[in-house]
């Protein structure tokens, strides 16, 4: 793992292989080593670079008050260290509202924008109803003592999660911190990133598993219709972890891109 200092925040990231910049944005409750497919199969072509957000992984804590706005300046650090000028830029669920804020904040950083399974905040993709229960059940999780704290969201799979990365995901449910993940989840509460897509100038892959039942396929849809020329490809039979659920689609879908986009 490299790190880059931002501030008094040490942020981690794996780096593999050579070519075009390809930089991987996490959701919520993970790390890094999500994108352990994707590492693997990219880097043949790519730079592929997975981060540790801080607060997660092998970075350093969330300092007191650090916002979204945090989140996409360390982002847009990792970037600069690479010297190697705008990349590709991917982001699943919470990682793509993230990715959003680095879009918004330095936009000159970015070739393209991968969007998966995601949200323009839930306050700007979901219902209010929804986005209600959410807190409720993010605050019931937060309370619960730390033995009983279980980072597992609801619906992240359409199916239970893939047998092969069961073990990858009981080690990243083991090393979250509730203090990020519930950070994490309020900032996503209030998010509202609406008002950004119609200003998306860059190329834009909305990359979709057909079963999400976190982020359904009618907020891809408001994403296709508010951002120009935005590209959807839906993975059949994935969920919201579509990375893990279809890699070899899902890796294909995003090499088909990237090379598209040069």
């Amino acid at each position: 793992m490299a790190t880059v200092r931002v501030g008094g925040v040490e942020v981690a990231y794996a780096r593999a292989g050579q070519g075009p910049p390809l930089v991987l944005v996490h959701g919520a409750g993970v790390d890094g080593r999500m994108w352990q497919p994707q590492l693997a199969d990219l880097e043949d072509e790519f730079t592929v670079v997975a981060w540790d957000e801080p607060g997660a992984g092998q970075s350093s804590d969330l300092p007191a008050g650090f916002g979204l706005a945090d989140f996409a300046h360390c982002l847009a650090a990792v970037i600069e260290a690479l010297r190697l000028g705008p990349a590709h830029v991917a982001g699943l669920s919470w990682g793509g509202t993230l990715v959003l804020e680095l879009y918004r904040h330095r936009p000159e950083l970015v070739r393209t924008l991968i969007l998966a399974d995601t949200y323009a905040g839930w306050k700007g993709s979901l219902p209010p109803e929804e986005v209600a229960a959410r807190v409720e059940g993010a605050g019931r999780m937060l309370a619960a003592p730390r033995e009983q704290f279980d980072p597992t969201l609801p619906g992240l799979f359409a199916g239970g999660p893939p047998a092969a990365f069961v073990p990858l995901l009981d080690a990243m449910a083991r090393d979250v911190r509730p203090e990020t993940m519930g950070a994490e989840l309020f900032m996503m509460a209030e998010a509202d990133q609406r008002d950004l897509l119609p200003a998306i100038t860059v190329p834009t892959l909305l990359l979709w598993g057909e079963l999400d039942a976190r982020s359904p396929l009618s907020v891809a849809r408001a994403f296709e219709d508010a951002i120009a020329h935005a590209e959807l490809v839906v993975l059949p039979g994935a969920g919201h972890v579509s990375n893990l659920e279809a890699p070899e689609p899902f890796n294909q879908a995003v090499r088909t891109f990237c090379r598209a986009h040069p």
